[in-house]
């Protein structure tokens, strides 16, 4: 504790106490927070501590903290001190600073550039919050904490990671060397309660006569990928159409990051691991898929389609493992295509452009693509049905799209969702499931 502040606590002292003190400097409330996190350290018994139970811990936290502070003379007024409280309570048994972020479900994405400076996203808005780390040596104990938890590591030899908190929102930390300005996080918040397709309807992002289309792709096992960019919701539109997959049948998810939140009751995750210290050890996402359909897979999800896994997806979706859906990172349906071709020629370069096609055309059905629009929203913005080849040339056909037509003064985006007029290939297969399409979808037309 600094000089300055042992004065200051002596003269309170002599003036009758801390309670009528005036307001704390920031550099003394963290100096009286480092202090008094030590001796709460130092006098934990982490045995009996990992066998609490959260609330119960809580609660023993608060009265030790309470116990510590009453026999001290602080410069802290009530305000403070239950802020001090709640602080160190955070950094025990929560992320610390991060605590009241992850507890504000109005917040999409968590973006840590350095220990001093924090943006949040909130309704599709970037805006920047009044928080910050000490420094970033506290930061970088919360991210080894973070990717701790899930086996991983973060140091000079690994500077960049993914994992994943609890509740399974997806974490990316890169630090120094890479990151010259120290340590930056990236946090992607899911909702505790899954976005459903009733939740999808009423945010604008399909409407419910499309939605009960794709509702039917998915029922019929129809091999579907979601493609889209950064941030445009594929994960989310993943979750809603895995909820449609029938609860008797047995669905493998194969991930880099654990964060599908699937609610049928035959589920098996599974998730890729990075190399160890000496470079060995590393479980790829094509080795997972692999293993997957080893696993008497009924589908199979694979949570982004980023590399030579592409190639056995595509066969497990030729071989008996129809149903199976992805993801990929793309700006178009055919550029989606294009990324899939490129992938599969990485893993099979002896395989010609023609073959590899043919590949594709025969293991894809439906393409949806997403964006996010410049207010933030997120829209299925075109669903694409693969129809087959034309000489050397993959085929499609676009069934819905959405076409944006102005910017209110709000910034909100209108537009309009419409059908194509295109009757889909695939209306056979649907209706030998016992689902016929109403003639009116295909002159569908929705303004929003």
């Amino acid at each position: 504790m600094s000089s300055r502040m042992i004065d200051r606590i002596r003269n309170i002292t002599r003036e009758g106490g801390g309670q009528e003190a005036q307001e704390t400097s920031s550099q003394e409330f963290r100096e009286i927070k480092r202090m008094v996190h030590a001796e709460l350290i130092e006098g934990l018994d982490f045995a009996k501590v990992r066998k609490m139970e959260p609330d119960a811990l809580k609660a023993q936290l608060h009265t030790s903290i309470s116990s510590l502070l009453s026999g001290r003379a602080l410069p802290l007024n009530k305000a403070e001190q239950d802020r001090l409280v709640e602080e160190l309570i955070n950094e025990v048994i929560g992320f610390g600073v991060l605590e009241p972020l992850l507890q504000d479900p109005t917040i999409s994405d968590i973006l840590i550039n350095g220990y001093d400076t924090i943006f949040v996203e909130r309704a599709g808005k970037l805006e920047k919050v009044d928080l910050t780390f000490e420094d970033n040596d506290q930061l970088l104990h919360l991210i080894d904490r973070i990717v701790g938890a899930v086996g991983r590591r973060v140091d000079e030899s690994n500077p960049m990671v993914d994992a994943r908190l609890p509740d399974g929102s997806r974490v990316n930390a890169i630090i120094p060397p890479l990151a010259l300005d120290g340590p930056v996080v990236s946090i992607r918040r899911f909702s505790a309660d899954p976005i459903t397709a009733q939740n999808l309807v009423d945010f604008g992002a399909v409407p419910k006569p499309i939605l009960s289309l794709l509702q039917a792709c998915v029922r019929c096992r129809l091999n579907t990928i979601v493609s889209g960019g950064t941030g445009a919701g594929k994960t989310t539109l993943l979750n809603v159409l895995s909820s449609f997959i029938p609860s008797k049948e047995r669905i493998i998810t194969v991930e880099d990051a654990a964060e599908l939140q699937l609610q049928q009751p035959h589920v098996v995750r599974l998730e890729t691991r990075p190399a160890n210290v000496e470079g060995k050890g590393e479980i790829t996402a094509r080795d997972l898929v692999k293993n997957a359909l080893r696993m008497r897979p009924d589908r199979i999800i694979l949570g982004e389609i980023r590399g030579t896994e592409a190639i056995d997806m595509l066969q497990a979706m030729n071989t008996g493992h129809e149903g199976s859906i992805g993801t990929i990172h793309a700006n178009t349906p055919r550029d989606a295509l294009a990324r899939l071709e490129t992938m599969v020629g990485m893993a099979m370069p002896n395989l010609t452009d023609r073959t590899i096609r043919e590949m594709i055309s025969r293991a894809l059905d439906l393409v949806i693509q997403l964006d996010r629009l410049p207010d933030g929203s997120r829209r299925i913005m075109r669903v694409t049905e693969v129809t087959g080849m034309e000489g050397n040339t993959l085929t499609t056909q676009d069934l819905f799209i959405f076409e944006q037509s102005t910017i209110d003064k709000e910034g909100k985006v209108h537009g309009c969702f419409r059908a194509t007029g295109v009757r889909p290939r695939f209306a056979a297969k649907l209706k030998a499931h016992g689902i016929e399409l109403p003639a009116q979808l295909f002159s569908y037309s929705h303004k929003v």
